[in-house]
């Protein structure tokens, strides 16, 4: 009778317990009912704003769905109401290890953890896991890695993740439990890094509390592939989708120096090829026994980093997100890398660079761009214990718009036409205008200044058919170069002479330079400046090769900044030039005592021509070139200053030849002799004495 008695009384304590909990459970299901968005099978936030006004900087919070701990944030933002920190997350010891035999064994009560995911503002901490994978899978994490893998991508899930794999991490380097990384733990560790690293992830990042996550991430990988040992010559250990992994065997004695990954691009078609080479000047001071290298491309991280920096504008975007992290021996502290088949637009250039992992922020000292052509960019970088990851980000080139285009093609056509009808008209009129030591000199200024911008326009565009093949052709590009930098600096430098000339004018009225005096002092300015100049740049650079660029025949800027030797030069120039033409301006307005508003009128006409010969005769029109070197700078900028200078040749055929009244009087005069003796031979051929020698012949 009392085993029935007790089965009795089980079964009624079990059917009350059953009904005591159907009540919340009905009471749930029937709460969930009246919510604004039921929850389903993914993860989502019950509504995507407070329900209270939005007010500036005023905040709320909304609770998770269910099965899922922690708390939306929203702050109200330009009148909008905008989710800034997420912390739902499923993740927890008990899910990781609740399909084992004995979860009881494993509870949080047990490991000691702290978990502080209901408080949105403190970061993620998850302890110390060893003792569960200790416990059940000590040789390759493989008891948690479908846990992890089969979690939503939430914000908090993801700073779940980071945290553990910190913590494997970091028990490896401070504890050694289980030192070794074998192939099995590199796999699985990668598994669960590149569920995180998911397209669909990126842009939960965001809303983690901790803003560093992905730079902890970064360094947790790099400090676990650290006990990785590889075995053979090349092996491929990790291959996902976000990240992969291979290592070499390497030694002084070597005869590859070399290992590639092939990373595929989630925004694009295509893979890059990443080539890590090792110069063997660093691979002989290895010591003789054999080591190891081993690179870990990340092709999604850089736009992680971009998303939860996005507000730091400093942080530029790496060219198709690609981080890649190597692991190099101790003593091996150069690098070269060569990113091929890189997809980027035509408007951006390449800058190498690496992270600095104590500042996590992009380091640009640590690289030097060897080469960058179309979709290949080559550099060399040092290796340090802070900078272990790279990449190549992008940095704006100069606007290439087809309608700048359009305007330097026609414009210099134009150009180079008119300088040489410029010195046409020169030698045809040059004994009747050089009749003084001023006037001699004037025009000594024009011819030069002509010859100058013709010779740099010529060589410019010599220099344009080079880009294509910098690399063959070195030696012919640093030429090219040279002779541009020279000539454009000679074109500026007579200018200069000719604002001396102008203010020697206006100074001494009644003392005069001798001729041959003033002439060598011009031809010491105008030839003499521009080759001490073009000379010392190339000697000091280019024992480097950074005396051009990698991607055009002209002066290097992001090496050794060779472009100040003509920035600084041009622009000193143009200013003086401006002070000039502001001097001549004063000069010209001189008002009469009584004078009438025609005569006040006409001063008014006299300086605005003045001046307007003067701008490009001198220069000034190069002043708009501040503007373009300006980020940012609207297009419009880049128009006028490509149509001022494109043109510069026909406005110094217009305003030094055309418009000088002297000049039109000796082309006159030139014709007018010129119809006379054609006149004088033709009734000379007429006359009846000529007419009788050819009848004797």
């Amino acid at each position: 009778m009392k085993p029935q008695v007790t089965m009795l009384c089980c079964l009624v304590f079990f059917l009350t317990t059953g009904c005591s909990y159907s009540k919340p459970k009905t009471h749930k299901k029937d709460k969930d009912k009246l919510q604004i968005s039921p929850w389903k099978h993914e993860f989502r936030w019950i509504q995507d704003k407070c329900d209270g006004p939005c007010k500036s900087s005023s905040s709320c919070s909304q609770s998770c769905a269910r099965s899922f701990n922690g708390e939306i944030v929203f702050t109200c933002n330009e009148n909008k109401w905008q989710k800034t920190i997420e912390t739902c997350t499923s993740l927890s010891v008990d899910t990781l290890f609740k399909h084992r035999n004995s979860p009881s064994t494993l509870s949080v009560a047990s490991f000691n953890i702290p978990m502080n995911l209901m408080d949105n503002r403190a970061p993620v901490h998850i302890g110390n896991l060893s003792q569960g994978i200790q416990h059940y899978c000590p040789e390759d994490y493989f008891c948690i890695v479908d846990a992890i893998n089969t979690s939503e991508v939430t914000s908090g899930n993801i700073a779940f993740i980071v945290e553990l794999l910190k913590n494997i991490s970091s028990d490896l380097q401070t504890y050694g439990i289980h030192a070794n990384v074998t192939w099995e733990k590199m796999k699985n560790y990668g598994k669960m890094a590149n569920h995180i690293l998911a397209t669909a992830a990126i842009p939960n990042w965001a809303f983690i509390p901790n803003k560093n996550a992905s730079s902890d991430l970064l360094e947790s990988v790099n400090s676990f592939a650290k006990k990785l040992q590889i075995q053979g010559k090349s092996e491929s250990i990790v291959d996902e989708h976000f990240i992969q992994t291979k290592g070499s065997r390497i030694s002084h004695s070597s005869p590859e120096n070399r290992f590639n990954l092939s990373v595929p691009m989630y925004n694009a078609t295509e893979h890059v090829l990443v080539l890590i080479e090792i110069p063997r000047q660093a691979l002989l001071k290895l010591s003789p026994n054999a080591s190891q290298a081993i690179g870990i491309a990340f092709p999604t991280l850089g736009a992680i980093l971009n998303e939860v920096h996005r507000p730091n504008m400093n942080l530029q975007k790496p060219i198709d997100d690609l981080i890649l992290s190597l692991v190099l021996p101790e003593g091996l502290n150069e690098i070269i890398l060569t990113f091929d088949n890189i997809n980027r637009s035509r408007s951006t250039s390449g800058q190498c660079v690496g992270w600095h992992s104590e500042r996590r922020q992009w380091d640009e000292s640590p690289c030097k761009m060897m080469w960058d052509i179309t979709s290949t960019v080559k550099c060399q970088c040092k290796y340090t214990k802070a900078v272990m990851s790279f990449s190549i980000l992008m940095s704006s080139k100069p606007v290439r718009d087809n309608v700048l285009k359009y305007i330097t093609f026609i414009g210099l056509s134009v150009s180079i036409f008119s300088l040489v009808l410029c010195l046409l008209i020169e030698a045809v009129v040059w004994s009747r205008v050089v009749v003084t030591e001023i006037s001699c000199m004037r025009h000594t200024c024009i011819v030069n200044i002509a010859v100058s911008l013709l010779s740099a326009n010529v060589w410019f565009i010599i220099g344009s058919n080079f880009d294509a093949n910098i690399q063959e052709d070195h030696k012919w590009c640093v030429a090219v170069t040279f002779f541009s930098h020279f000539f454009f600096l000679s074109l500026f430098f007579w200018m200069l002479f000719k604002a001396l000339l102008i203010v020697y004018g206006i100074l001494f009225v009644f003392r005069r330079m001798m001729k041959s005096c003033m002439m060598a002092i011009g031809f010491a300015i105008g030839y003499g400046c521009p080759l001490v100049i073009a000379a010392v740049t190339v000697i000091v650079t280019e024992p480097g090769e950074g005396y051009t660029r990698k991607d055009a025949c002209w002066l290097n800027w992001n090496q050794t900044k060779a472009l100040f030797a003509f920035a600084i030069p041009a622009l000193a120039i143009v200013a003086v030039n401006l002070l000039v033409v502001l001097a001549v301006a004063i000069n010209t307005q001189r008002p009469l005592i009584g004078s009438s508003k025609s005569q006040d009128m006409a001063i008014v006409i006299r300086i605005s021509k003045n001046v307007a010969i003067l701008t490009p005769l001198l220069g000034l029109t190069w002043g708009f070139g501040i503007a373009t070197l300006l980020e940012g700078t609207h297009l419009a900028f880049h128009i006028i200053f490509a149509l001022l200078n494109a043109f510069q040749g026909f406005f110094i055929l217009l305003f030094g030849s055309i418009m000088d009244y002297k000049i039109r009087d000796a082309l006159r005069m030139r014709v007018s002799s010129l119809k006379g003796k054609s006149r004088a031979a033709e009734k000379a051929s007429l006359s009846p004495a000529n007419g009788s020698r050819v009848l004797n012949r």
